[in-house]
């Protein structure tokens, strides 16, 4: 196999030039991008980008939503030895002034009016940007800055020096080794600036082929790319496993039409983060409940028949005639159906990562026949960690080691990872680099967690995270936050959580309701509100949100370990978390501490007893405008229940 991504490009340029390589819908019509002209495009490409003066070693930031000119551009800046450095679309302009400093960014290139917006605003701190190049030109026609032009333009200068330097382009990827830098991500910057994950070609294709062989993946595969390209999970499933395998990368219109896309597209092989698979589940919630009687009745019938049945039929275990037959019966009624409205029909295997699943929100999605898998990894190892086998799923696992890796555990319980995936380094910064990959090659996680008797690796929390209960009736008692939270998170209608406890007698939350969940709830009882704030304080919100935070105490209790993570009081936040306000990184995971520091105010008075609280918080909205929210929060007392130990 080639060993680098422009090398795999040219391969699969000659061997099936006719072929699909992308798919883009513009207008509601499907454009189809073939092997041969995506090598054509790429090629263009580089050579506008070496005529522009990019070298071996430069830094090309790329920004927008998954276009196939913008894979293009990487690739094209992958075939001069150039370093592609994909940031957040959704990001402010302040949040890329220190990845783009940090890596010497010269050169930009971005989807649309919105994108060269920002990088302008970034020139004015970093000066050293001298190009922008822009994909949709909607919008910029006006546009008069120095060093901005169009993609069309940059083909149309790559086009004039390819033909003034014969056999230049070809000579710079022939140039290219396995161990050059092909990447560089930006983690998401839980507690401080991010820093630049610096991966090598050998690196990424390594684990993107590891993890083609352990799900059989071939070049007939549809996926669907819409999530952002910045992230390595998007990158390795619809970038490096595209280029090793062959198959087809379809980009949605926009966000908003990425459910239709995806009945219209449906994908075989897929991957979303739980939030995502919740959203999902949570507008079938909806739907259902608007739903006549007749057809709830039937609807939860043949859930609790799939429950019984659906698993074991996925993992392949025996199930009886009269179980099959009722199975067979719910999948003609539901599950067919419903698979086909969430287009997830085709799908042959689909994975979840980068946040724990609740194990009944798992279990839903095998119940009803959609071969649903978890996976362990991140952005400095290439993503592929640990891996479900087919018929060895388990809800509360991750998996285990895939080919080239090995795993040790210390006595910590931190997990350390050694595999060919690895990171190079952390981009100028040797300190945090040594912190996290000793002298014999082991990669520290920083994740906690064990090995259970399958010998499938289960995860528990961030190490750093996992504290003890100080103090009162569970002293001394485990508390893991992120694994509360992903229990509440696992209700319709609770969309984000944070709990706190480490060093303190008993834990606390702040929750965020969904507002379409809650509110079509609210709307089906004829209680009117004006918007979240308002709905987020009815006293029937709160009596809803008890019971689902009632129902995890009640399953903590059911663990020695963590029953003493059960949560004592809670609050309903005012606002939703948000990574425009800081509270969220672009991944949307939670910033604790930031949050704890935030609203310090409402931390105190859930510990301090208080009954209800008043704040007033600062929000940034979409326009850009700033303004003040505020409202007076009232604190709720939750059910504890004592420890409920098995016997032995």
């Amino acid at each position: 196999m080639p060993s680098t991504f422009p090398r795999l490009m040219l391969e699969h340029a000659a061997r099936r030039p006719a072929a699909a390589a992308l798919r883009e819908k513009v207008y509601g019509i499907w454009q189809t991008t073939t092997w041969a002209e995506l090598a054509q495009l790429a090629r263009q490409l580089a050579c506008g980008l070496a005529d522009a003066g990019v070298r071996r070693g430069d830094h090309v930031v790329v920004v927008g939503e998954n276009r196939p000119r913008l894979y293009a551009a990487m690739l094209g800046a992958q075939a001069l030895g150039a370093v592609p450095v994909p940031l957040y679309q959704d990001a402010v302009a302040a949040e890329y002034l220190f990845p783009m400093r940090n890596a010497e960014v010269r050169v930009a290139i971005v989807e649309d009016q919105e994108q060269v917006d920002k990088m302008l605003e970034v020139r004015a701190e970093h000066p050293a940007l001298a190009h922008v190049w822009f994909d949709d030109p909607r919008g910029l026609r006006h546009y008069a800055e120095p060093g901005l032009a169009s993609l069309d333009a940059l083909l149309q200068a790559g086009k004039a020096w390819d033909g003034a330097h014969p056999g230049a382009y070809d000579r710079e990827v022939a140039a290219a080794e396995p161990d050059d830098v092909a990447a560089m991500f930006f983690t998401s910057g839980t507690t401080g600036n991010p820093k630049g994950v610096v991966h090598s070609h050998a690196s990424l294709l390594d684990r993107a082929t590891a993890g083609a062989r352990f799900d059989r993946l071939t070049e007939k595969e549809e996926v669907l790319a819409y999530l952002p390209p910045a992230w390595i999970g998007q990158n390795i499933f619809s970038y490096a496993q595209w280029l090793a395998c062959g198959y087809v990368v379809n980009c949605p219109e926009s966000a908003g039409t990425v459910t239709i896309d995806l009945k219209e597209i449906g994908p075989t092989y897929y991957f979303a983060p739980p939030r995502i698979f919740e959203g999902l589940l949570t507008s079938v919630t909806i739907r259902m409940e608007d739903a006549g009687r007749f057809k709830r009745w039937l609807y939860r019938h043949f859930m609790d028949v799939a429950r019984r049945t659906g698993p074991d039929l996925m993992d392949g275990k025996p199930v009886g005639a009269l179980a099959r037959l009722n199975y067979a019966l719910g999948n003609l009624c539901i599950y067919g159906p419903l698979r086909n409205t969430l287009g997830l029909n085709r799908v042959r295997v689909a994975y979840t990562a980068g946040e724990a699943i609740g194990p009944d929100l798992f279990t839903f999605y095998r119940s009803i026949g959609i071969n649903l898998k978890q996976l362990y990894g991140s952005t400095e190892t290439a993503v592929f960690v640990c891996l479900q086998p087919d018929n060895q799923v388990h809800a509360d696992s991750v998996g285990v080691p895939i080919e080239g890796v090995e795993i040790r555990l210390l006595a910590s319980g931190e997990i350390l990872v050694r595999s060919p995936g690895l990171l190079k380094e952390y981009y100028k910064n040797p300190e945090a680099t040594a912190e996290v990959l000793d002298a014999e090659g082991w990669y520290h996680t920083g994740d906690a967690g064990f090995v259970d008797a399958h010998g499938h690796l289960k995860i528990i929390d961030r190490a750093k995270d996992v504290g003890r209960i100080v103090g009162g009736a569970n002293d001394g008692a485990m508390f893991a936050p992120k694994y509360v939270e992903n229990k509440l998170k696992f209700f319709p209608f609770v969309k984000e959580a944070v709990a706190f406890g480490d060093k303190r007698e008993k834990v606390c939350a702040f929750v965020n309701i969904d507002f379409d969940a809650v509110g079509n709830w609210a709307e089906r009882r004829n209680l009117p509100y004006a918007g979240y704030t308002d709905l987020a304080g009815k006293p029937e919100v709160l009596e809803l949100v008890r019971e689902c935070v009632d129902k995890v105490n009640a399953d903590l209790a059911q663990d020695e370990r963590l029953a003493g993570s059960q949560v004592s009081r809670f609050l309903v936040l005012h606002k939703e978390l948000d990574a425009d306000d800081g509270e969220l990184t672009r991944t949307r995971k939670v910033r604790r501490g930031f949050i704890a520091e935030k609203y310090g105010v409402l931390v105190d008075a859930l510990y301090g007893g208080l009954a209800e609280q008043y704040i007033e918080t600062a929000v940034k909205f979409e326009d850009g405008r700033s303004g003040q929210v505020a409202a007076t929060l009232r604190i709720v007392d939750a059910q504890v229940l004592p420890v409920l130990r098995r016997a032995a």
